[in-house]
């Protein structure tokens, strides 16, 4: 046998082997009606046209071209889902207008900065999905600043009111009746500590372990959940536990600081001069209801349950763990740790309905992803027709909560009923956003 005719048997045994790996639609038995084969046939050339390849799935943008951006916004299908940087827009702007510090030089600079990052495709990418936090953070920080001539009345007995009618007494007073150093330092672990170190370690395992997608939608679920909660704490302060122990059920004003309440027994404990001081200066003091601890919590514990279903548990302890704490520090009622979780469920299950890509439970990493599922699937018959296609040089999103200039492309709708990213007449939350056609973070 000749080289030639060696190569050509060699080939054409690769052929068949290949086929009978992976049997086509002739090897289906005859007895199935052509109408069902005829129906898968069309089935897997739209999943096979809608997967991408694991490296460009878990790729990031190295791109420093502004032109990229440019090119995504002109060829940008806008939606009413866009209108979200409309309103950070204004929030943005609003808290950059009564803060008295810094300076307009430095607010000028802070706001080209970020523009800057936002038209870079490099920085882009990690800037956008957090864009909701930072401005968060904002918003935050300039509450302070707010004139009380145009701030609502402190509502003092509301709360306690509604902790008598819903739960027969005021659960923190009881929880905060008995002191000991020991509780003190339990209760401190995950309200003065892994409180403030848990977004960023939940924000690593969902880029590592979660499916690629999933930290974008972390992040804008986080962010929104914040601002809606200080929105609410502006325009509805109540006093916390701390004040009642304090004042009794007297008036407040905004003239009255912050106070650490339990957690100065931790300073006083260490020798430091941290939480007295940082709660003294609180931005919000009258910031209550509802209870962003308690938000934080919920939300971490339903995104890495979501990652690692097994491990729920052990979050849902852990929130448990600092609905006591917060209650023993005399920092929130009980009513308020419940609407924090419930703004934190809203937001978790809004995304995951419509925008959090599903887990394959064969997958480990997120660079063992080969395509990605969005929703939650209504018909698992057709629980494939949802795969999206990422990083494709034609496709044009960036996600709700993806906004990591991520670029997920598929025609037809999910099997939750919502339509694809590149669907004109709809744009999800994970759709199509500002410059969504550049290679992105995931």
């Amino acid at each position: 046998m000749t080289n030639k005719s060696y190569l050509a048997f060699l080939d054409s045994s690769a052929h068949k082997m290949a086929r009978t790996k992976v049997p086509g639609l002739s090897a289906l038995p005859a007895l199935i009606p052509h109408r069902v084969r005829r129906k898968w046939r069309a089935t897997r050339s739209r999943i096979r046209s809608r997967q991408s390849p694991t490296s460009s799935i878990a790729s990031l943008n190295y791109s420093f071209s502004p032109a990229d951006t440019l090119r995504s916004l002109r060829t940008h299908p806008w939606s009413i889902y866009d209108g979200q940087y409309l309103i950070l827009a204004i929030i943005l702007i609003f808290s950059l207008s009564v803060s008295e510090s810094p300076g307009p030089f430095a607010k000028t600079f802070l706001a080209t900065l970020v523009m800057g990052g936002l038209v870079l495709p490099i920085t882009r990418q990690f800037l956008l999905p957090f864009l909701p936090a930072l401005t968060w953070l904002l918003l935050f920080s300039s509450c302070k600043y707010i004139s009380p001539d145009y701030r609502p009345a402190i509502w003092v007995r509301v709360l306690p009111a509604l902790e008598n009618i819903l739960y027969g007494a005021n659960l923190s007073n009881i929880l905060s009746a008995h002191k000991h150093a020991v509780l003190d330092v339990l209760a401190w672990i995950p309200y003065g500590v892994v409180h403030y170190v848990s977004p960023v370690i939940v924000s690593a395992c969902m880029f590592i372990w979660g499916p690629p997608g999933t930290l974008p939608i972390w992040a804008r679920a986080f962010g929104y959940m914040n601002v809606t909660a200080v929105v609410i704490q502006t325009i509805f302060p109540c006093s916390p536990p701390w004040y009642e122990n304090t004042y009794g059920l007297a008036p407040a004003n905004y003239s009255i600081p912050g106070d650490a309440a339990g957690l100065k027994a931790i300073d006083k404990l260490f020798g430091v001069d941290l939480y007295t001081t940082t709660f003294l200066h609180s931005p919000l003091v009258f910031g209550a209801f509802p209870s962003l601890h308690s938000g934080w919590a919920t939300l971490e514990t339903l995104f890495m349950g979501h990652v690692f279903p097994k491990l729920f548990p052990v979050y849902l302890c852990y929130t448990m763990w600092l609905w006591w704490s917060t209650m023993y520090f005399s920092h929130h009622y009980a009513i308020d740790l419940v609407a924090g979780s419930l703004l934190a469920g809203i937001a978790y299950f809004w995304a995951r309905a419509k925008f959090l890509p599903r887990v394959q439970p064969d997958k480990e990493f997120r660079w063992d992803y080969d395509y990605v599922e969005l929703g939650d699937p209504q018909d698992t018959s057709y629980s494939m027709l949802d795969i999206y296609e990422e990083f494709t040089p034609h496709s044009d999103s960036d996600d709700w909560a993806s906004g990591s200039s991520s670029s997920y492309s598929t025609g037809g709708r999910s099997p939750a009923g919502a339509r694809s990213p590149v669907d004109d007449a709809q744009s999800l939350w994970d759709g199509e956003t500002i410059g969504s056609d550049i290679e992105p973070l995931r």
